[in-house]
């Protein structure tokens, strides 16, 4: 997709359509970055960045076990093997 770039006051832009703000991600604030002459727009804020801390807390709390009890089939322990 191409897209013009125009000037907005004394600096220039670009309009992102809105399907792509949505797809991206993008709220009111994004970040951008300089690689290799290209431009990097991010959102800043990442789905699953806060899951660090929340499984430390979980850990913490007791809370990071599995439900279900573990379960083996003869399948499991007969034909199984690591490559």
């Amino acid at each position: 997709m191409k897209a013009s770039i125009i000037k907005i006051g004394n600096s220039q832009g670009v309009r992102i359509p809105k399907p792509i703000i949505d797809q991206c991600g993008f709220e009111n604030e994004v970040e951008f970055e300089v690689r290799n002459h290209d431009l990097i727009i991010k959102p800043l804020r990442r789905p699953r960045q806060d899951w660090e801390n929340a499984f430390k807390v979980m850990a913490a709390n007791g809370e990071d076990k599995l439900l279900d009890a573990e379960t083996q089939t003869r399948w499991d322990k007969e034909e199984w093997e690591w490559k």
